[in-house]
């Protein structure tokens, strides 16, 4: 097992630097990103199958006593997050392996061995025990993503990567101070041993400690109002580098915030933040309504529907728990899905506006199919993993009478299915506009982002089709989360 959880980290290392060695090499390079991806999504997977068989796994990384040493540890949250999450990433490379013959490619010498260091960053963040390597994950994260935002260098992408990178050093510069006042209050960053601490220290200083960490992670994580650099960034990049991120970075928040605020008892903060959750919600939705871009709307949508997940977190029950880990095994494929088909409709119609589009799903059909799949699972409709995901998440609010929350949810969920229906209407049915028209990208290259994007529509529905199996999962990660002894005991035997 040691080996498995190294591998995840580690092997996207590896294959970033065999990538930039082989940069003159075209195939060579592809091949090596993709075998580090696909080792550590296989990887992942055969933790899931562990950690489920076995219970939590940890690695000690030099030997150092829990209060100041590096853990990994692989308990059954941390192995349901990532094998979704890199696989994802594999499959969004394939895209890009297409879209590099087209007029819209990315840096292909820096995308790839940038986004394996994104992912190891990912893989780390998910896997570590303690909130000093969970900073040095963020870190490593906001430098690849940064730079895969901006390195393609045109002045829409620099402007959009400064309110991106200033918002989350701002957070990141919160982060190490918050890690600081921690390491005062308790003589540890190490989670388990936080866990068994922080419920001891006085109620203003727990109550603090855990407001603060909710604005560090609620930025990364875009809830309202810490939500402003998203929709200005998200829309600037290539699709492939917006899949990633829209699928992933702002996961990365809300899993840390489902971590660290149920293992440290911050249910007094439950109120507030059911409200943050509903606004987030309304806002979020509000904004797509208001859009007129495929990708800035699908971009504030990643807003409202993170709303669903800080929702079931609120709660601070096992059920919502449960339905908030659920929601984020549904939403990372479908989101990732819709910036994918985000791509082949700019690369059909020359743009992803919707007063430049129409008429692509009698030219198109397979596009419009592989969009409206994840478009009604977004929005909830059955039998697709989104309606299970909010019911899990609805039925656990209504279970503890938030009626306020309830009411939001159900308000995003109907305004989820309108914007979809906008999308659908202009660009699949629409006619075209008259008048000049961009340019559709070249053919080369659509077969192989056709079969990523296929592909990735074939895991939401593998989601939904063992939405049961998950739910199960996920309740007995949210135990663990909310009775956290069991953690506690792995790490410090």
């Amino acid at each position: 097992m040691t080996g498995l959880i190294s591998l995840a980290i580690v092997a996207p290392l590896v294959a970033a630097a065999c990538s930039l060695a082989l940069r003159s090499h075209p195939l060579g390079r592809d091949i090596a990103v993709l075998a580090g991806l696909g080792s550590a999504a296989l990887a992942s997977h055969i933790m899931l199958v562990t950690v489920a068989r076995d219970g939590t796994h940890t690695v000690a990384v030099g030997g150092w006593a829990p209060e100041l040493g590096i853990i990994l540890v692989a308990d059954l949250f941390a192995a349901l997050i990532l094998p979704v999450a890199l696989t994802i990433i594999f499959v969004v490379e394939i895209f890009a392996i297409g879209q590099r013959r087209t007029v819209w490619a990315a840096n292909p010498q820096l995308s790839g061995p940038l986004l394996c260091v994104l992912t190891s960053g990912v893989s780390l963040a998910f896997l570590t025990g303690d909130l000093f390597t969970l900073f040095v994950a963020f870190e490593l994260i906001l430098v690849s993503s940064y730079v895969l935002l901006t390195h393609q260098g045109n002045r829409s992408q620099v402007r959009a990567g400064m309110t991106y990178v200033v918002m989350n050093l701002l957070a990141s510069t919160l982060f190490l101070f918050g890690v600081a006042f921690v390491y005062t209050a308790t003589g540890t960053v190490n989670m388990a041993l936080l866990a068994e601490r922080i419920p001891q220290l006085e109620t203003g200083v727990r109550l603090g400690i855990g407001a603060w960490f909710l604005v560090v992670f609620g930025t990364k994580a875009a809830v309202f109002p810490l939500f402003s650099w998203l929709p200005d960034s998200y829309p600037t990049a290539p699709t492939t580098i917006t899949a990633v991120f829209a699928g992933l970075l702002t996961k990365v928040g809300i899993y840390s915030m489902i971590r660290f605020h149920n293992l440290m008892g911050m249910e007094d903060l439950g109120p507030i933040m059911l409200l943050v959750a509903a606004l987030t919600m309304v806002v979020g939705v509000l904004g797509a309504l208001a859009q007129s871009d495929v990708k800035r709307i699908l971009s504030f949508h990643v807003i409202s529907q993170i709303g669903y997940m800080f929702m079931g977190l609120s709660l601070f029950t096992v059920a919502g728990t449960a339905g908030a880990i659920l929601f984020l095994i549904h939403h990372m494929p479908v989101k990732a899905v819709l910036f994918l088909v985000g791509g082949l409709i700019e690369n059909h119609e020359g743009s992803s506006s919707l007063d430049r589009s129409g008429g692509l799903a009698a030219r198109e059909p397979l596009v419009a199919v592989m969009f409206a799949i994840p478009a009604l699972s977004l929005a909830g409709i059955p039998p697709f993993s989104g309606f299970v995901a909010k019911l899990a998440v609805v039925s656990a609010a209504i279970d503890q009478r938030g009626t306020v929350v309830v009411v939001a949810a159900l308000v995003a969920g109907g305004l989820t299915l309108l914007s979809m229906a906008k999308i659908w209407n202009e660009v699949f049915w629409g006619r075209r506009a008259d008048g000049p028209r961009p340019s559709p990208a070249p053919r080369r290259g659509r077969r192989t982002m056709h079969a990523a994007t296929a592909l990735a529509v074939a895991g939401t529905l593998m989601v939904a089709l063992f939405a049961g199996t998950l739910l199960d999962l996920s309740t007995e990660a949210a135990e663990n989360l909310r009775s956290p002894a069991s953690y506690i005991a792995a790490v410090r035997p």
